[in-house]
């Protein structure tokens, strides 16, 4: 894939979600997303959030963008650094700023400036003093080296057209011993190429931009992680086809989570 062939995937997805952010909507009819906006808590719920973080977060923090409950397999400690890759209204953020506490910090990033605008509403709105969110892409983060603990991500390295870089990028803002716990999805068989074709239900959509298990363990260790456990969840399939009603997607693609070492 080369430079212009990224950028497109970029821009569409980068255009996408400034409609999530500025109309307050899920994707409809797509991955990482619910077709109803007032259902954002239940489909939250089906991927492991319990009602006491739903309620907690600012009122549009959630908008249901997500494939599992990332900071619930972080193992986050009062004093941590954590950054979140595609970090949206800020919703897995505020989450994890509760369990770093006030001598934390939780980091998000994201490429597409209304979400980080309304990220940084949020947070003001609810009073979140251990939070920052930065603009910038997750191939290139506006990150120190060796400066993270943790980092989490909820169904965005499947958007990106370069997940090697991706990795390559978090391997180094990690300190040593620092650790990935990320939520998203995983190809398990091949896609039809009529489903492939269309970027609008594939990459912006989560879908055809998934890799393998495979492929996800040769990227992270090409970027030098060790502990590599990636793990499907079989459970996602019950939601996974709502998010392209007719196209059984579950039969290629399924959550999981995906943890490693630096």
């Amino acid at each position: 894939m080369d430079n212009v062939q990224k950028d497109t995937i970029r821009n569409n997805v980068r255009g996408r979600y400034k409609q999530v952010a500025i109309k307050e909507i899920s994707i409809k009819s797509s991955c990482c997303g619910s077709s109803d906006s007032a259902s954002f808590d239940e489909v939250s719920a089906k991927m492991g959030y319990s009602a006491e973080e739903l309620a907690s977060v600012p009122q549009g923090a959630n908008l249901g963008l997500g494939c599992g409950n990332p900071q619930a397999i972080a193992a986050l400690k009062p004093g941590e650094v954590v950054l979140d890759l595609g970090s949206g209204a800020g919703f897995d953020c505020f989450l994890a700023s509760r369990q770093v506490g006030s001598e934390g910090l939780v980091i998000g990033v994201d490429m597409t400036t209304e979400m980080v605008t309304k990220a940084r509403q949020n947070a003001s709105k609810g009073q979140f003093t251990n939070t920052e969110f930065r603009l910038g892409e997750i191939e290139h983060l506006p990150v120190a080296n060796d400066t993270v603990d943790a980092i989490m991500s909820n169904c965005v390295i499947n958007l990106s057209p370069d997940k090697q870089q991706v990795f390559h990028e978090a391997f180094r803002v990690l300190k040593s011993g620092g650790r990935l716990a990320i939520s998203d999805v995983v190809m398990t068989a091949e896609m039809p190429p009529e489903i492939r074709a269309d970027i609008d239900a594939t990459y912006s959509g989560c879908i055809s931009g998934a890799s393998s298990i495979e492929e996800l363990e040769r990227y992270l260790q090409q970027a030098g992680f060790a502990n590599i456990s990636i793990t499907a969840k079989d459970e996602s399939k019950l939601y996974i086809n709502e998010w392209l009603p007719g196209a059984d997607i579950d039969q290629y693609i399924v959550s999981a989570i995906i943890q490693a070492i630096k």
